[in-house]
């Protein structure tokens, strides 16, 4: 039997994407190794965790349009939500809540994941049900739970204003429609991007970038396993994994909901039971709490309880201490786009 058939029959083929991740993390490039005497950026780039940088430019007409349009209130039935309602740009890009607040005071199923670098996510929610940011923003648009509107109300409310009339019309030949709004919107989360943070100005080189306890937290990140699913740009959020590979985390934590499902909600299939997309640790600092049911208050926190259900460890506290400085070292400044 092969390694990879008894992965699978021990763990789950979800879990076979994580644990075969480790090993090609050294194994899946075909650019021979550094030679002797490059040069630390040489080295630095081959590196599992990649230097983020600056988004494409885009309209600023565009731009402006979507930052606009994050911050609507109008675009829920009653004006009181808006996008920036549970993604504060001031506040890491989400709410700080464990689940948010929609609505006539409404509580969501699960917590709100940052919009910061969320376009570098290759799909969206913690279920993966939306594979681009455009598809994103119709559910909570339409989530009764959260804006609790629909399209045509939406566009009906921005064509009665006669600024948002002149900047589509400036835009797009056939103004205001929901393909635009949404155009817009996903637009301007795109130029989100935190690039030039610590780590990334050590990966160019920039020696001095780094504390000590940082280098050595992304040591211990990368020997422990954790690289396995949080690598590339956006240190994750490039793969689904169950929430539980070497323990039953939903057993031990009880109370077991329907969102806990994940990826079984969308799909049907057993298999995709607890599985969610890997979220990106780019601006995990800065975004508790964590988890999609926000049950871990601290990085701290988070990282042990990853250590435990996903790797099957126990990590000391000078390891999990050097981890998250590592997780602090992720986060670089919010872009001016941001307006924050």
């Amino acid at each position: 039997m092969s390694v990879r058939r008894q992965v699978i029959d021990t763990f789950g083929p979800v879990a076979v994407a994580s644990l075969m991740g480790l090993a090609a993390c050294s194994e899946s490039r075909s650019d021979p190794l550094p030679a002797a005497g490059a040069s630390p950026r040489e080295t630095l780039s081959r590196e599992p965790v990649e230097r983020l940088t600056p988004p494409p430019a885009v309209d600023p007409r565009l731009v402006t349009l979507g930052r606009k349009l994050f911050s609507e209130r109008r675009l829920s039935a009653d004006d009181t939500v808006a996008c920036s309602s549970c993604h504060d740009l001031g506040h890491g890009g989400v709410d700080g809540r464990p689940m948010s607040v929609g609505i006539h005071g409404q509580t969501g199923a699960v917590n709100a994941p940052t919009v910061y670098n969320s376009g570098l996510n290759f799909v969206q929610f913690w279920d993966g049900r939306a594979p681009t940011l455009e598809e994103q923003v119709n559910g909570p648009l339409t989530n009764p739970l959260e804006m609790g509107s629909d399209w045509q109300q939406a566009v009906t409310k921005l064509a009665g204003d006669a600024d948002y009339r002149g900047q589509f019309s400036a835009l797009f030949g056939d103004g205001i429609t929901p393909e635009n709004v949404r155009g817009a919107i996903a637009a301007f989360e795109r130029t989100l991007v935190t690039a030039d943070s610590p780590f990334d100005r050590w990966l160019n080189g920039e020696t001095g970038a780094l504390t000590a306890q940082q280098k050595a937290g992304y040591d211990v990140f990368k020997g422990v396993g954790c690289i396995a699913c949080h690598q590339g740009r956006n240190v994750g959020g490039n793969m689904l994994q169950r929430f539980g590979v070497f323990g039953d985390y939903f057993a031990d934590r009880g109370n077991v909901t329907k969102a806990d499902y994940g990826r079984f909600n969308v799909t049907g299939d057993e298999a995709d039971r607890f599985v969610f997309r890997v979220p990106s640790l780019r601006y995990a600092s800065r975004t508790a709490p964590y988890f999609h049911d926000g049950s871990a208050q601290t990085l701290t926190q988070a990282v042990q309880v990853m250590a435990k259900y996903q790797l099957g460890r126990t990590l000391d506290d000078d390891q999990v201490a050097s981890i998250v400085a590592f997780i602090v070292s992720l986060a670089g400044p919010s872009p001016s786009s941001a307006g924050g």
